[in-house]
């Protein structure tokens, strides 16, 4: 990673869990595209955790930096956050924010059987693509909600009964609530995970 003399601040105010959108380059030279939950505490840090062997914990060893990118494309957000996609460059065209971060472990462990890494997230360098009017859409929300649940099927410590069960939940949001564009990425999630018993 190339020393950044100066923080830059987070180009979004972070509370909670935020889900967002990571890229880490890759040996091949290529940007992996993957979800990454940001865990906002109340003192300004902010934190992540790879579970497992993902492309993200080895670039993040490898390389020590990553963008952290904010976006409201459903689809976009399906497919890094259940499929393998990599990208010639760093930054989503859908992109409404991003901080390129330096990202160091700064915890691990083992839980239900699977290795975990905590890393500080510290923005480098950041910028607003463009600034929207936020609105609620419910089905978006289905659609991300789901990807969470994906994420953890076949994972020990979780019960895949219960999670099917919550897919199927936001798969009713979504016939109800939906846009074109969160039809299409439902349609992608459908393409991608293997949820249905």
């Amino acid at each position: 990673m190339t020393d950044v003399p100066n923080a830059a601040d987070w180009p979004v105010d972070l509370s909670g869990v935020t889900e967002s959108v990571v890229t880490t380059l890759g040996p091949n030279d290529r940007w992996n595209v993957a979800a990454l939950g940001l865990f906002a505490a109340d003192d300004g840090r902010v934190t992540a955790r790879t579970w497992g062997r993902t492309r993200t914990r080895r670039n993040f060893e490898e390389r020590g930096e990553g963008y952290v990118q904010f976006t409201r494309a459903p689809v976009d957000f399906v497919e890094a956050a259940c499929s393998i996609r990599e990208e010639d460059a760093p930054i989503l065209d859908s992109a409404d924010a991003w901080a390129r971060v330096a990202a160091e472990a700064s915890d691990a462990g083992t839980t239900d059987g699977t290795r975990w890494i905590e890393w500080t997230l510290s923005p480098v360098e950041s910028n607003v693509e463009r600034r929207a009017v936020p609105t609620t859409n419910r089905a978006r929300c289905a659609v991300v909600e789901a990807t969470v649940a994906a994420s953890r099927l076949d994972t020990p410590g979780y019960d895949d009964a219960a999670l099917r069960e919550r897919i199927a939940y936001f798969e009713s949001v979504v016939d109800s609530c939906a846009g074109e564009r969160e039809r299409s990425a439902w349609e992608r999630f459908e393409e991608l995970v293997e949820w249905r018993p």
